[in-house]
């Protein structure tokens, strides 16, 4: 019987350390997003903290991948952060450049529809191997979802306007998975951020028409010279 306590015990204060730490990372995490839907530079500061907790999380609770993505994660907040500093030498030299970052930009149908054959390729191989060779949980679902965030993160990193798209249903995937192996917290923020990658995509749609605008008075003034 003491042995039975001291078990639920030692259960009950690693799931209460567990659940400090995710808070901590739910809160960064929720910074980053709010900073990246304004197009703020520091939202990479609060996504390298956060994955950085997140790392360990899911590796504590076998979410293989998902610990491997947020190793990823971490140094695309390094290079998110770097590259959003440095306007391309393509967008100083237009006149119409207003700003001395990175400018939002759309991608074609086209170009999304090869992304989404080719992520969900990789993601059907990666997880046969998971399934064969590792011991992960919902290997299939982790891998797809890996796969197509960090396909994703780069599209956050390069400001395209799709990218809130496909975080909507990267997150609705993700709220399964994590609801499934207990990550409460994590799976309530991802609820939330069902619905802030909604709010996100509106903001830089409507920059991004923005641009488009003062592309095209610009285009205009050039031609009328």
């Amino acid at each position: 019987m003491n042995e039975m306590i001291l078990a639920f015990q030692q259960a009950f204060n690693e799931a209460s350390v567990m659940t400090f730490w995710e808070a901590i990372a739910v809160m960064l995490a929720l910074a980053y997003l709010i900073l990246a839907m304004r197009t703020n530079i520091w939202c990479w500061s609060a996504a390298f903290l956060s994955t950085a907790i997140y790392t360990v999380l899911f590796w504590n609770v076998s979410l293989l991948m998902e610990s491997v993505l947020n190793i990823y994660y971490m140094g695309m907040a390094v290079y998110g952060y770097w590259l959003w500093l440095h306007v391309p030498t393509t967008q100083q030299s237009q006149q119409y450049s207003v700003s001395s970052q990175l400018m939002i930009t759309s991608w074609s149908l086209k170009t999304h529809s090869i992304v989404i054959a080719v992520t969900s390729l990789v993601s059907v191989i990666v997880g046969y191997a998971m399934a064969n060779y590792t011991s992960a949980a919902f290997p299939y679902i982790d891998a797809a979802t890996t796969c197509f965030a960090v396909v994703t993160t780069y599209l956050v990193a390069k400001k395209v306007l799709e990218n809130w798209l496909y975080w909507v249903i990267i997150d609705v995937v993700s709220i399964y998975l994590y609801f499934q192996k207990g990550l409460m917290l994590t799976s309530g923020l991802f609820i939330l951020y069902v619905a802030m990658a909604v709010a996100g995509y509106l903001m830089w749609r409507k920059k991004y028409q923005h641009t488009v605008v003062e592309q095209d008075k610009v285009s205009q003034q050039a031609i009328s010279v």
